[in-house]
This record gives C-alpha cells, sequence and structure tokens, in this order.
C-alpha cells in the first residue's frame, strides 16, 4: 500500500526520485481520473453546469445544493468547521491578499510576518503595506535548535501597539517547521492583534480542526498534502471577521457575502475544486490516520538519517516535525543561494533526485518531503548523492 508498491497509483516520472512533494504536489491518478470526468460533464453542458448547478448565486430554481458548496462541506469534514465557513480560492496567496485587503491599515501601522514566512506572502504584505503607508516587521526566529516555546516567544517579542495583523506560518515553507499555532494566536490576541496563518501545507499532512485553533483567517492549499489536483486553496474566516471581506477579483457576486462572493469570480475551471471531495475520500479509504503516521515517521526517520550521515545536529524535536523535514548539509556543500541553485540543480540534472535546496544562516539545507509513494532506502541514496558531491 505504502512505498515502491504505491508508485503506480501516482503518475511520477519513474526515472526522477520525488522528494519535493511540499513545494508541487501531486495527485494519485485515481483522483486525477475524477478530474477529467468532470471537465468532461463541463464541456458536455458549459452553461447548464457553470451558470446553474456550481454556485448559489447563478443556480436558482435548480434542483439540489450548488456544487461548490457540496464541495466545500466535504473539506470542512477535513479541516475542521462547516462548509459555510469555508470559500474556495486559487491558492494561499490569494486567501491572504483577500485578507490583506479587508484588514483597515493608516499610515504607521504594522503586519507582523515570521523571517520563514512564504515569499509570496511575504511580498503580499509588503505591497498592502507599502499602499497604506504601513510597515511590515519581521520577527527573528531563534537559531536551531528550535522549540515550540521560542517559537511563541520570538511573535509575542515582534508584536508592538501598532500592530494590525499577524501572519503565522502552520508548517514553514523552506524549514518545514511546525509551529506551535494555537499558543503564538493566544498571545497575539490578548494583546489585540488579528492572527492570519498560512496553513499551505497542514490539510492532509496533520490532523486539522481550524476554529479551535483560535485565530481569524487560515488559507490553505488541498493540492499540497491532501491529494487534490492544483489549484485547490480555501480561505476560512471567523465569523466575526468576514465583514469587508471580499475576493481579489470583484466580479458578479460582489457583497453576496462570505463564502458565497468567492464562488463566482468569472469563467473559470472549477474541477480541481470539485474534485477535492474525491481525494478526501481516497485519503479516508486508504486511512487518514495511516497516512499521518507513515508520512510523519519517515519525515522523522529521513530526519535523523540525514542530520547522522551530513554531520549535523538535528534542527527540530519531532513535535516540530510533519510531513517534511529540513537538514543542514555540510559546510562544503557552500553557502549561499547561487550555491543552493547549484546543488539542486545539480541533484536533479546529474542523479535524477529532484529536493529543494536553500541557503539560510550562511550554510545550505535541504528539505525534504516524505509521501506514501517514498521508503527509507530513497532519503540514502539522497545522503549518497549530495555526500559525492562534497
Amino acid at each position: 500500500m505504502f512505498g515502491p508498491a504505491a508508485r503506480a497509483d501516482w503518475p511520477l516520472d519513474p526515472d526522477v526520485l520525488y522528494l519535493n512533494h511540499g513545494t508541487v504536489g501531486v495527485a494519485p491518478r485515481r483522483v486525477l481520473a475524477a478530474q477529467d470526468a468532470l471537465r468532461n460533464a463541463i464541456e458536455r453542458g458549459p452553461a447548464q453546469f457553470l451558470l446553474r448547478r456550481l454556485t448559489p448565486m447563478l443556480g436558482k430554481g435548480v434542483a439540489g445544493r450548488p456544487l461548490l458548496r457540496e464541495a466545500a462541506d466535504a473539506v470542512a469534514g477535513l479541516v475542521g468547521g462547516r462548509g459555510g465557513d469555508l470559500a474556495f480560492v486559487d491558492n494561499v496567496t490569494t486567501g491572504v491578499t483577500a485578507v490583506l485587503r479587508a484588514v483597515p491599515l493608516a499610515a504607521g501601522d504594522e503586519i507582523l510576518v515570521g523571517e520563514l514566512a512564504y515569499g509570496a506572502v511575504a511580498i503580499a504584505a509588503t505591497f498592502r503595506a507599502r499602499e497604506a503607508g504601513a510597515t511590515v516587521r519581521t520577527v527573528r526566529l531563534p537559531d536551531p535548535p528550535f522549540t515550540p516555546a521560542a517559537m511563541v516567544d520570538a511573535y509575542a517579542s515582534g508584536l508592538t501597539p501598532r500592530t494590525r495583523l499577524v501572519i503565522v506560518d502552520h508548517i514553514t515553507s523552506e524549514s518545514a517547521l511546525v509551529l506551535p499555532v494555537a499558543a503564538i494566536a493566544a498571545r497575539c490576541r490578548a494583546e489585540g492583534a488579528p492572527v492570519l496563518v498560512d496553513g499551505a501545507h497542514a490539510p492532509g499532512a496533520i490532523p486539522l480542526d481550524i476554529p479551535s485553533l483560535g485565530v481569524d483567517w487560515y488559507a490553505a492549499n488541498l493540492h499540497k498534502w491532501a491529494w487534490t489536483p492544483r489549484s485547490t486553496g480555501i480561505l476560512w474566516a471567523a465569523p466575526d471577521r468576514r465583514e469587508g471581506l471580499h475576493a481579489p477579483v470583484i466580479s458578479w457576486g460582489v457583497d453576496a457575502g462570505f463564502p458565497i462572493e468567492f464562488d463566482w469570480v468569472g469563467t473559470r475551471d472549477p474541477s480541481a475544486w470539485l474534485t477535492a471531495p474525491v481525494a478526501i475520500a481516497l485519503l479516508r479509504e486508504v486511512g487518514l490516520e495511516r497516512v499521518f503516521a507513515y508520512n510523519h515517521a519517515l519525515a522523522v526517520h529521513a530526519a535523523q538519517r540525514l542530520s547522522a550521515r551530513f554531520g549535523a545536529a538535528p534542527s527540530a524535536p519531532e513535535s516540530m516535525i510533519g510531513t517534511m523535514a529540513t537538514v543542514a548539509l555540510p559546510a562544503a556543500a557552500g553557502s549561499t543561494r547561487d550555491d543552493a541553485a547549484r546543488l539542486r540543480d545539480a541533484l536533479l540534472v546529474e542523479d535524477r533526485i529532484e529536493v529543494q535546496v536553500h541557503a539560510w544562516r550562511g550554510r545550505l539545507w535541504a528539505r525534504v518531503s516524505a509521501q506514501v509513494y517514498l521508503e527509507a532506502a530513497d532519503f540514502e541514496r539522497l545522503a549518497d548523492a549530495v555526500l559525492a558531491r562534497v
């Protein structure tokens, strides 16, 4: 079911070892087949499907619940809450942009982001701050080994009376750390600062109940770890944080309220969103808890083995590892972004290994992703390839 036996279920190139599921996820063949069937159904009756069946706004007089709202109900079963709490968006960056536009900002106000914030999210925050004459403050995170308590303290130390929004990663992108979001949110909200979570890597990777986290907004991707096609994003908003929250593209649904306004912003392909229930059903059929356990154990094993082989100390405790792990590479591998790009490209072109390599604080790091089509030997192959180059 897992490891090499599962590889035939995924459409990946068999000549490339794919250790980069977290950057650009891949959907199982069965899910992609369901998406193809949906696309064919749309093309058989485009106007009927898109203008009558898809959304509640344009489906008056058509029997049955609108298809996007049915899909949202299924997604809520994975991430918590109700389908009415969720809007579909293209990706996390789209959801974050919607929230940034909804938060009132004035000259001198501040948006607080973490040092390890995803690049596109940090850019969106900077753009919004620039429009308003506000500033973006960046939390410098502690040096490894990381601890949950140190992460909470780091965010709390960045708060000021001018903080109008805090953006927190649930699982950091490059460093793959599972952050104590609920504890961070509690500290921020106690100081009057609302919290937006970038949960790009959480659904399908770790158990998730968004309403229990005590945050104001939560944007996430399903196409990373929840086995859905690209691009499938969601935006959750607490009931008291929906006023003034508009879709980034203003269209026919304007002022219809959250989440309905987000359901129709013009003609586009909704098949990825509508396929999400199929992907979630497959996850449950395989065994959601088994998938969590397998991927987590494999990521922890990879972190331990690669650290040992590279002569590095583990950068995080097991509690801060989900389905990815980041490991310090030997000093001889380099220290700059150019060094990272050269190694990343060489591993792909010459060793046929796709893996994320980045530079941070004077050295190179590899972020490896564990997914059910991988096994422990795959990470030994990566270690062999890296050590042969340094």
